[in-house]
């Protein structure tokens, strides 16, 4: 098979259950950047990770597949897919729960950085809060489920904790942020 189809060279590509949109649309945005997302977590992934952010982030990879395709398809769609939904949202809560446990208390803002993966995985953060923001656009004009929104403004909690986390494990310290 060909990974080049020309179908999308005149600047529109096909969503599924087959509707044509202009490739600046704004659903594409948002998947866009949940695809996006999970590349910056495979550069996480190329790094040192403790075991147990290398299982989350891999599941959470593997969910962002789900996501994007959520997001590509419009709720109206009698397209039968895999969505975003309770269990996963659910799923974020536990490890954010599990990760801050271990980790001490947060008195301030810290400063992004870190080991190479506790940096990448707050460049995801950003990354994660801009895919929200576009998700949020795409269901003020069209639909999108409740959830993927949440999911989204989740696991961008997520991520951050799991920075939190991924630097405690390397012995990296927190930069505080202090306003001059």
């Amino acid at each position: 098979m060909k990974i080049y189809t020309k179908r999308g060279d005149q600047g529109t590509t096909s969503l599924f259950g087959g509707t044509n949109i202009e490739k600046s649309h704004i659903r594409l945005h948002a998947y866009g950047t949940v695809d996006e997302l999970n590349s910056v977590l495979g550069m996480s992934l190329s790094n040192s990770m403790s075991d147990r952010g290398r299982e989350i982030v891999t599941d959470i990879q593997t969910q962002l597949f789900v996501l994007g395709a959520d997001l590509a398809t419009p709720e109206t769609k009698k397209t039968k897919i895999n969505r975003i939904g309770t269990t996963e949202i659910e799923t974020l809560e536990g490890w954010i729960d599990e990760l801050e446990n271990e980790l001490p208390a947060l008195t301030s803002f810290i400063l992004p950085g870190g080991i190479q993966s506790g940096a990448f995985l707050h460049l995801a953060r950003t990354v994660c809060r801009r895919a929200e923001r576009y998700a949020v656009e795409l269901k003020n004009s069209d639909s999108v489920s409740s959830e993927s929104i949440i999911y989204l403004n989740r696991l961008s909690d997520l991520l951050f904790v799991l920075a939190r986390f991924e630097n405690k494990e390397a012995g990296a310290e927190e930069i505080k942020w202090l306003p001059k």
